[in-house]
Order: structure tokens, then sequence, then C-alpha cells
């Protein structure tokens, strides 16, 4: 590891990420990362449609567990390519794979060719991300990387706005599979404008790496299996489903520490404690979010339409959140803005608890999930800009990959295990303990979250 700037760190303090030689990059990106939240969002609106005419109704789980697995897969081997050879490759190849995979998932006549097509769309999704963060590290100067970062929150954030009511109207005025095949056309494009940015890398080869390690692969379809497992139980609500479910939470842990750096389990200062961050921010927040509608449903009768605003306040305030830290670029410090996300968060998830125990009005929910909507869009940005900055150039992809496998980890785990302890819970009582158990989470998260900046390196002797 290295906290020593990267080429791209000597670039003109006034430059920005629209400036004429990045504008096409910038845009590409956006449009691309867009692309791959938006599919999963339109995706999660008409697979019960797709489950009815496809007569699959038994796949219905697993079209969802299924490209969760793939991906950890495409992201572990685009890092162990990008750290080869460059994203260059990694980028055509996963762009490709996940356009194949939405052509499949178009024409597919039967559940299972499109649980294919949809494994296809996970390894293609996972390996974009990853390739992409490292060619932000190659092709924006580091003081840029907040503000791209930024840029990517947005691009995740829009889709959660618009892209159920979207696919909803595409669905019934034009047919579900265009969900998948209108994409197509625009990943093509949006790709098309990123070309110009790879050409422009020199050519890449670290042999000292060796060949592409099929040991790392083969645990990253592991943890997969283990994530699908988890996702399977975590809707059981039996008593057998604990032990279980926890084994495939151990399986997951053991096959996954070695994708992660040294110290990752132990939140080691600096990169490790990054890593452990990126974990518990999402396995804390969402661990929460995917029961709030829930909650606004059953507690307070609200219409779905209506619970959906407490969404939509944090989506928002996360695009806020995401903006200021990018604004406020090298004025605040990496592990500042994480650990100020971090304490926005818990309040968050303190009033999503509160909420259970004494039922306020909906406004203060509301409110306290719009700021912890505003702490993840400070905490996410920054992770990912420190995790590039403690990154030598040789690992930049493999760290990458660490950073979306941690995510995926913190989310499926979380979930899973906040599944049994709802339905295992007193009656009356499943909200208080899956938002208790996020709430020990986020403390945690608070503990670490000042472990994120390295130790400072002693200076060097005068001669």
């Amino acid at each position: 590891m290295s906290t020593h700037p990267s080429p791209a760190d000597s670039g003109s303090k006034a430059e920005t990420i629209y400036a004429p030689k990045h504008l096409s990059t910038t845009l590409g990106m956006f449009v691309l990362v867009f692309l791959v939240a938006f599919e999963s969002m339109a995706v999660t609106t008409v697979m019960p449609l797709v489950s009815e005419v496809l007569n699959g109704e038994k796949y219905f789980a697993l079209s969802f567990a299924a490209p969760m697995a793939s991906g950890m897969l495409g992201m572990v081997a685009a890092g162990e390519i990008t750290d080869r050879w460059g994203p260059k490759i990694p980028l055509f190849a996963s762009v490709a794979v996940f356009t194949i995979g939405l052509l499949v998932c178009g024409t597919a006549l039967s559940m299972q060719i499109l649980i294919a097509g949809r494994i296809l769309q996970g390894v293609g999704g996972g390996a974009i991300t990853v390739a992409l963060y490292v060619l932000i590290a190659r092709a924006y100067p580091g003081n840029l990387h907040a503000k791209i970062f930024a840029l990517f929150a947005t691009a995740w954030v829009m889709p959660a706005l618009i892209g159920p009511w979207v696919a909803g109207l595409i669905a019934t005025f034009i047919g579900w599979r265009w969900v998948f095949l209108g994409v197509m056309g625009l990943v093509v494009v949006a790709f098309a404008a990123v070309v110009p940015a790879l050409n422009r890398l020199p050519k890449e080869f670290n042999g000292s790496l060796g060949p592409v390690s099929s040991r790392r692969l083969l645990l990253a379809g592991l943890t997969g299996t283990a994530v699908i497992a988890m996702n399977l139980l975590g809707n059981t609500g039996s008593s057998w489903s604990v032990p279980a479910l926890l084994g495939a939470l151990l399986v997951a842990l053991i096959a996954i520490r070695p994708l992660l750096p040294k110290g990752t389990f132990s939140a080691r200062r600096g990169l490790p404690a990054t890593m452990s961050t990126r974990t518990l921010t999402a396995g804390a927040f969402f661990g929460v979010e995917v029961y709030l509608p829930y909650l606004l449903r059953e507690d307070y009768q609200l219409s779905p339409d209506r619970a959906g605003l407490v969404l939509t306040a944090s989506a928002l305030s996360w695009t806020v959140g995401s903006w200021l830290q990018g604004k406020l670029g090298e004025k605040l410090s990496n592990s500042r803005s994480i650990f100020l996300g971090s304490l926005a968060s818990t309040i968050a998830i303190a009033t999503a608890l509160f909420t259970a125990l004494y039922h306020p009005p909906v406004a203060v929910l509301i409110c306290g999930w719009a700021l912890g909507g505003f702490g993840m869009g400070l905490i996410y940005p920054r992770q990912n800009v420190n995790m590039l900055k403690l990154s030598a150039e040789h690992e930049q992809g493999f760290n990458s990959s660490a950073m979306t496998l941690a995510d995926s980890l913190g989310t499926a785990g979380a979930t899973a295990l906040g599944g049994v302890i709802f339905a295992l819970a007193a009656t009356g009582m499943g909200f208080i303990s899956v938002f208790s158990f996020c709430l020990l989470l986020a403390l945690i998260l608070i503990v670490v979250s000042p472990r994120t900046k390295p130790i400072a390196q002693p200076a060097a002797p005068l001669r």
C-alpha cells in the first residue's frame, strides 16, 4: 500500500470534471452508472409481472439472488484483470457481458433463460463498477475524485426516484421486455463516450502479479453462493434458519477474507478500516431502510405511495450530501467526512427505533431518515476516495473490487440477519429488534470511522 499520489494527482487545481478533456468521460461514466442502477430498480418493479408471464413464480427470489452472487465474481475478475492490464480490457468486456445479459433477458421465453441473463447482468454490472473506479484513478487528478464520486452517487440515487415509475410505464404501454432491451442501446452510446479516455491511457502490463488467480475467483463464487443462501434463509423465519444462516454467514466471512485487504476484520488503521466502514455503513443503513415502508404501512396505515416518501426524502438528501462533500473537496478530510456521516446515519437509525417504540408523527421519521441520507452522501463518496488515495497503482483493481465486495457483504448480511431477527421476535417487537441490531452496527461504525485516517509517516531527516 502506498499513500503517495498517483501520476493523475499532478492535475491543475483549477481543473473540473467538466473540463473539455474530461467532459465526454464524465458524462459517459455517469450514464453507465445510471443505467446499471436503473436496471436494478426497474427489474424490481417488473419482475412480479415477468414471473407470472413466464410461469416462473418459484424462481422469483432466485432472479434477484443470482445476479447478486455473480456480481461478486465479476467484481473480483475485474479487479484481477485491471491490476494486470489496466481498466480498458475489463471495461470493454464487462459492458459486453452486461449488454448480452440484457439481450438474453429481453428475449427470454422461460424463467430459467431469464435467470441466465440475470447472471450475466450481475457479472457485467459488478465488473463495470470496479473498472470505472480504476479509470477514475487513472484519468482524473486526485483533487477531483471527491467530485466524480459525488456525481456517481447522484447516478445511483436518481433511479430510486424515477426508475420504478418509468419501468411501470414501459411495461404497461410497450411491454416488459423493453425494460431490458431499451437499455441496450443507451449502454452502447454511454460506453462510446468513455472509449476516448480509455484509448488515451498508456498500455499496461504488470507481469509481477502473475496470472489471474483462479483461487480468488473460486472464493468469490463461494462468497456469492453463501450470500444467496443467507438471503433465502433470511426469509424463512423458522427456528432451524438461525443456525443455517449463521453457518452461511461464517462461510461468507471465511471465503471473502482473502479478497479484502489484511486487517479489514480488525479495522486496522487506514485502508482496512475504510473497508470495514463500508460493510458497517451498508449493513446499518440498508438493514433499516428495507423495513421503513413496512413500518409505515403496519403502524401508520399509510398507502404505499405515502410510505415511500421516507425513501424519497432520503434519496434527495443523499444527493445533497454527496454534492456538499464534493464541493468542499480537500477542505473536508476523508476521515472527517466519514465520521460526520456516521453520526448523521446513527441519529437517523435511532430516530427509526424511536418511531417504532413511541409512534411520533410521521414527519419525525421522514426528517430523521433524510438526515441519514445526507450522512450517506458524505460517507460513500469519501470511502471510495480514501480507498484510491491509499492504494498503490498496482493495487487499485484489487482494492476497488474489495470495496464493492465489502458493500455487498454488509447489505446482504444485515438484511438476512434482520429477516431472521424480525421473524423470530416476539409479537410487536419485530421492528424494534431489527432497528436495535442496526443501531449497534452504527455505533460500531462511529468508533471505527476515525481509523480511516492512516498513521502519519515520520518526516524524512534533513540532510
